[in-house]
């Protein structure tokens, strides 16, 4: 068989989280519209008999503003340099610039084999893509292109054996009957802040960490989770709060559904709002928030 680790990159909102869990086959990143969505490198593992597929899915390239952002890019850079294959994910839907063109051109010119999915095709023009993959071939970019539509799993049957071929040929890397390296508490902390991420409009979502204190549960199989939301101003805690409290009733409640449906088990949630001024720029908060950096060199 063929197995080994293949890097998930690409612009912020290109689709790759979404990708990854349809071709997984289960939620293990959340999804939103916002950029910076993904702020991990987190596993999904697709497992066949022929092969094994560990897809890392990392935050999206975008324009580092503070230490966090910076934190980011450094982790999905360091993925592409340390796995056996990369996958580039194109938003086939925004078009393809000159600047899109030598990004894709810097990553698939390295020793690491890359395939490109260009991805949301069932809302473009049709025409649009053998234009771009023209575009990408007469710029001296020589990996495969795929065109795919996640949302409706045309071409991804295609995209997944171009993938699995890329791989060197040998044994499991990952033995355990598992689709994502992420813990169930990790990924409660995720569906409250990608619930946020929903709801909220402008800064403020970008600037939520979200912390679990409590994650048990009890003898009546019903999970207790307590975490606190960290912002970054008293106004953006007044904001997520709302008028008595309703904006963040309103976003619990749909984020204990989702909890819920991913523990398959009954969860009684408790939110708490607190302010950490910039702490996109604290790396001992940043770590206390459970994000991996290291201080600023001065």
């Amino acid at each position: 068989m063929r197995s080994g680790y293949v890097a998930v990159i690409g612009r912020a909102n290109a689709g790759k989280s979404t990708l990854v869990n349809v071709l997984v086959g289960e939620k293990v990143a959340i999804v939103s519209p916002k950029p910076q969505t993904t702020r991990d490198a987190i596993m999904g593992v697709l497992t066949k008999p022929e092969y094994q597929i560990v897809f890392v899915d990392t935050p999206g390239l975008y324009r580092a503003g503070n230490a966090l952002a910076e934190s980011m890019m450094k982790t999905t850079q360091t993925t592409a340099r340390d796995v056996d294959a990369i996958l580039f994910v194109h938003d086939g839907h925004g078009g393809l610039s000159d600047e899109d063109v030598g990004l894709i051109k810097r990553y698939s010119s390295g020793d690491i084999p890359m395939a490109v999915a260009y991805t949301k095709i069932d809302i473009m023009p049709k025409e649009n893509i053998p234009a771009d993959i023209k575009k990408l071939a007469e710029a001296g970019v020589e990996c495969d292109v795929y065109p795919v539509s996640a949302r409706r799993g045309t071409n991804l049957k295609r995209l997944v054996e171009g993938v699995a071929a890329m791989l060197p040929e040998g044994e499991r890397v990952i033995e355990q009957d598992i689709v994502s390296d992420k813990s169930a508490k990790f990924m409660i902390a995720e569906i409250m802040r990608e619930k946020i991420l929903l709801k909220y409009d402008k800064e403020i979502p970008h600037g939520v960490a979200v912390v679990v204190n409590t994650f048990e549960r009890g003898e009546n199989g019903v999970y207790d989770v307590n975490l606190d939301i960290i912002c970054e101003k008293p106004n953006h805690k007044a904001i997520l709060i709302g008028k008595q409290g309703a904006a963040l009733k309103e976003a619990a409640s749909f984020a204990r559904r989702d909890m819920e449906k991913f523990l398959s088990a009954k969860v009684f949630l408790t939110t708490y709002v607190k302010v950490k001024e910039d702490w996109r720029d604290r790396p001992s908060v940043m770590r206390d928030c459970g994000y991996d950096v290291s201080p600023k060199k001065r």
